[in-house]
């Protein structure tokens, strides 16, 4: 059976079609209304009925959608959306009814996990766990090949807990959008990234040229990017010591930054419960891709 995906971003709303193979068979990008809910459902309705129709799939192939959030078990609605103005709505009801087809709506690190489960950098392990560093940090747990979500909809959510073994500086940490501080999200997501290297050299860098300078030699540079490595490894080691998940895969924009994936390994035994830890630390296959291939695999054949 085809599978068709939409990946719900905040500027953009990509949608694809895959074959029976996994093979893609068509894929489309429009941008995300700013106007509105309604507005968004209207796009979204829009944009799969031209993929439907593109790739000659028939009304009953149903839907996967990824989104910055999640439907709440308890209200029905979608909640912990940076797209603030899905919040509070019924999301996965209304696209039903827009759409005309059986939907299914799953948190963007879900999908990106489970993406990476099928067939990329996760593909024939029995447990995949799944991190998404970007504008934020996220998580997803993907277990032979099913989306793990949890009564309270919140596996995998690593992001909004306090950062473990906190040096003196780390302690308090910064203020979160979700009302805490310290949590890991405000250390390892790209903005947090930023801000480290501003506070240390008084410049604004992005985390691709933070990391050619710490590649050139530039001493501060390799001192943030040393502490931020340290800060994963202990952040993935707090995962590592519940889960054991047998990969542990990154995307999003941090992951473009080659030198942790030899640097947090070396790192994180310091803090793993075991005398030894086997677990890779892997780069994404399908980059930004996964969230939408992610969302059309929550359909199962």
């Amino acid at each position: 059976m085809p599978r068709l995906g939409i990946d719900l971003g905040g500027t953009k709303i990509e949608g694809l079609v895959l074959g029976d193979d996994g093979r893609e068979l068509v894929r489309r990008r429009v941008p995300t209304p700013r106007e509105s809910y309604d507005a968004t459902v209207r796009a979204i309705a829009a944009l799969v009925a031209q993929l439907a129709r593109e790739a000659g799939v028939g009304d009953a192939v149903p839907v996967g959608i990824a989104i910055p959030g999640t439907i709440s078990p308890a209200s029905g609605r979608v909640k912990n959306a940076n797209s603030t103005n899905l919040i509070g709505h019924p999301l996965d009801k209304d696209l039903a009814t827009a759409l005309g087809r059986r939907v299914r709506v799953a948190n963007d690190a879900n999908c990106f996990a489970l993406s990476e489960a099928v067939d990329g950098a996760g593909a024939g392990c029995e447990v995949v766990f799944g991190v998404i560093i970007g504008t934020g940090t996220g998580g997803g747990i993907v277990v032979g090949g099913r989306v793990l979500t949890g009564p309270n909809s919140v596996a995998g959510e690593w992001g909004h807990n306090p950062l473990p073994w906190p040096t003196p500086e780390e302690t308090a940490g910064p203020d979160c959008y979700c009302g805490k501080r310290g949590c890991i999200e405000t250390f390892l997501s790209g903005p947090g990234l930023m801000a480290d290297f501003r506070r240390a050299t008084g410049r604004e860098s992005n985390p691709n040229e933070i990391a050619a300078a710490a590649g050139a030699g530039e001493g501060a540079a390799m001192e943030v990017i040393g502490r931020y490595a340290r800060r994963m490894a202990k952040a993935l080691a707090s995962v590592i010591n519940v889960l054991d998940p047998d990969v542990i895969v990154l995307g999003g924009g941090v992951s473009n930054v080659a030198a942790l994936y030899e640097a947090v390994p070396k790192l994180w035994g310091e803090y793993v419960f075991s005398d030894t830890v086997t677990t890779p630390l892997r780069r994404n296959r399908h980059g930004d891709s996964s969230g939408v291939r992610g969302a059309a695999w929550l359909w199962e054949p």
